[in-house]
């Protein structure tokens, strides 16, 4: 059984990391503790360790509720290449295959069942699960995607209703409930929906400070814009978004004639064309996949460096699930908007096709949210993350608006005259309104209410629309005004808004002006590490397509990056590797270093002829003198000598190493070498002993320096 301060030495064995990210080991505890738990962490904040190490120190077999099975596939490649023991079930299979796993399931050599909804509630399925509880156990049921329960969340799945079901048949069976994205209005629906008991709820920040956030206005010529922005991301994967399956088709066919190895993806292709394009772009066949939203929720790939939005999206909350895949790996990632106020018109035809008035008007509400974000001119965080609740105070420091902050001006009149009506209107408005007011407007609308008598009407003339909506959204923003959230954005006031009609606050704004914004580099290595990490990536694409699985499961571009730059030359220096496991360093170590080492090789600066004094010795050294005799000849110690000859024998001149020392102990400090490296002789003979001398090992080091060079 586990013991809570090994945690981290689990997490080392498994799965290659040293240390937790923020709030797992928390989460983990619980988990182990046999707890219900609400866990709503953000894309790459290892939402997904947080129930596989717990199902690993447990007995029983951990149950994993997922939506898709693409998504089952990728993460079960990924657990069996660390020589876990897990498995899916599902439609993919033939019934041999079906059975076969199922045995394994109930013989205890499986720890994590990854299955669907419609599966795991079919009654055929459900007595199998009580016949697992009956043999060896179940650990708990892990609900992943669990936002798709909620008919609030932005991808609601009415199967996931029936999970509630569990709950039922396993009432002592500890639901761990996972998601990216939730409002409190999911939070609370995901516990209910679940009837999770008591659960401990942990929140994580939604804020992902390795993604950069740019909105570019689209160009006349957008699709030449589009692809310059893909050619500056250096051949790395990327994701481009369209709104409609016809745009889907004509962009990837335009980037595929110049020279972008893109494919599409859209609901109108076949199931099979789907799965090959989504397994070709996973798995590093083509860089870009361009694809409508039903791209998305299924994809585990971490290595995503740039997600592009060529269109609108339809509310803000989907724009944070999909540009949040980029990037999940932690490193650097560029997230780009393309707009232009003509895709607010498509999107609006999408919306009028829904037949259901609550429906369009939510819809529609979410469009001004993602029109806020990209007229915007504040930090880009401080407006996604408004979203969710979570209040962010600016300079992020990596989003356009930050890096290229627009000149601020004193708005505090304008502001008084907009919450001026805003109040006189009785806050019962949206900003519309008060904008149509304030510019002295003859809409029907504006004399039905009588609002073309208020003291306000036609004050706001010297503005246009889009100044008085600039001061809006900043008024929204900066927490100076409120809104409802209920679809129909009706303007509020609030204690900060009075101290400003009071004269009490004064308001700055930022005013947009034209800006040249550069992508983010997504590396930090020299130009000779990155030629390294190149090798490495082809190095990885190889091995992956021999052992038939997607690129990342073999490494991640963090753990890649971090060799190319530390280039270590032993076993146990590669072991040390954050995302190097026990595993990974039996299965990928020696060809890893190999390249290593053979890169290093040819990288290395020319070797420099040997000195006068080094040359004075090799004469001794040619004539069948010991070290002995040729030190008491040049009245020199023993070991200066013996360092003459181990710089002599790695710049490859003839010295005969097997008159100093025999082939065996070569051998044997070769092989220690090989595991601890050549840079200290003290650690070399810590594991050889005292029966091996520091002139042996030097010189044989000195040898096997010259064979590395020679490879």
């Amino acid at each position: 059984m586990y013991e809570l301060h090994t945690l981290e030495t689990y997490l080392k064995q498994f799965f290659g990391y040293d240390s937790f990210r923020p709030g797992q080991r928390q989460i983990i505890e619980e988990a182990l503790q046999g707890q219900d738990l609400l866990i709503v962490m953000p894309t790459g904040g290892g939402k997904s360790l947080c129930y596989q190490l717990p199902a690993l120190l447990k007995p029983g077999l951990m149950v994993v509720v997922s939506p898709l099975i693409a998504l089952m596939q990728d993460q079960v490649d990924a657990l069996l290449d660390n020589g876990i023991g897990a498995t899916f079930l599902n439609s993919s299979l033939e019934l041999s295959e079906m059975r076969s796993r199922s045995q394994a399931i109930l013989n205890g050599k499986i720890k994590l069942l990854y299955v669907a909804p419609e599966r795991l509630l079919n009654p055929g399925f459900l007595d199998f699960l009580d016949n697992i509880q009956a043999r060896i156990g179940i650990t708990g049921f892990a609900i992943d995607e669990a936002h798709c329960v909620s008919e609030w969340g932005h991808d609601f799945r009415p199967e996931y209703r029936q999970l509630q079901r569990l709950r039922q048949r396993y009432p002592q069976t500890p639901v761990l409930a996972l998601t990216a994205t939730a409002t409190k209005r999911v939070q609370k629906d995901i516990i209910q929906q679940l009837h999770l008991k008591t659960p401990s709820c942990h929140i994580a920040s939604f804020n992902r400070p390795n993604l950069y956030y740019e909105v570019q206005r689209k160009q006349r010529q957008n699709y030449n814009q589009l692809l310059k922005a893909i050619r500056q991301q250096n051949g790395n994967s990327g994701i481009v978004y369209c709104l409609s399956r016809r745009k889907v088709e004509e962009t990837a066919t335009r980037l595929h004639r110049d020279g972008i190895a893109a494919l599409p993806y859209h609901a109108g292709m076949t199931s099979r064309q789907r799965t090959d394009n989504q397994n070709r772009f996973i798995r590093d066949d083509v860089q870009v996949i361009v694809a409508t939203i039903a791209f998305g929720m299924g994809i585990d790939k971490p290595d995503v460096r740039f997600v592009f939005h060529y269109d609108l999206p339809r509310n803000l909350e989907g724009y944070y699930q999909e540009s949040g895949r980029a990037g999940r790996d932690g490193e650097n990632a560029n997230c780009i908007l393309f707009y232009s106020p003509g895709d607010i018109y498509r999107v609006e035809y999408f919306i009028n096709q829904k037949t259901n008035p609550d429906e369009q008007r939510i819809a529609q509400e979410n469009l001004r949210q993602i029109i806020d974000y990209a007229e915007g001119t504040v930090c880009r965080r401080t407006i996604q993350l408004s979203y969710f609740g979570e209040r962010f105070p600016g300079n992020c420091g990596n989003c356009d608006n930050c890096l290229n902050p627009q000149p601020i001006e004193d708005w505090t009149i304008e502001a008084q005259k907009f919450l001026s009506c805003v109040a006189r209107c009785r806050e019962k408005f949206g900003i519309t309104h008060i904008i149509d007011v304030l510019r002295g407007s003859r809409k029907k609308k504006v004399e039905q209410y009588g609002h073309h008598l208020l003291s306000t009407y036609g004050i706001g003339k010297d503005k246009s629309k889009d100044q008085w909506k600039l001061l809006a959204r900043s008024l929204l923003h900066q927490g100076l005004m409120s809104k409802t959230t209920d679809g129909y954005g009706v303007l509020k006031l609030n204690k900060k808004s009075w101290e400003i009609l009071r004269k009490q606050r004064s308001v700055s704004i930022a005013v947009p002006h034209q800006k040249a914004v550069k992508s983010q580099d997504t590396s930090s290595l020299s130009v000779e590490a990155e030629m390294l990490f190149d090798r490495l990536r082809s190095l990885r694409k190889r091995l992956a397509d021999a052992n038939n699985v997607p690129p990342y499961v073999i490494f991640h571009d963090s753990s890649l990056r971090v060799m190319a730059r530390d280039r270590p030359q032993s076993l146990a220096d590669f072991g040390d590797i954050s995302g190097v496991g026990q595993r990974k360093l039996e299965q990928y170590g020696k060809e890893f270093l190999s390249e290593i080492r053979a890169f290093c090789y040819e990288h290395q600066p020319p070797v420099s002829l040997p000195s006068d004094t080094q040359m004075a010795t090799l004469q001794l050294c040619q004539q069948g003198l010991s070290i002995e005799e040729m030190a008491e000849r040049r009245q020199m110690k023993p070991s200066t000598i013996v360092s003459h000859l181990s710089e002599l024998i790695e710049r490859g001149q003839p010295v005969e190493i097997n008159f100093f020392i025999s082939g065996i102990r070569q051998k044997q400090i070769v092989v220690v070498i090989e595991q601890v490296g050549d840079q200290s002789l003290t650690a070399i003979r810590e594991v050889l002993g005292e029966d091996y001398s520091y002139d042996e090992i030097k010189l044989v080091r000195g040898w096997w320096r010259n064979q590395k060079r020679r490879i």
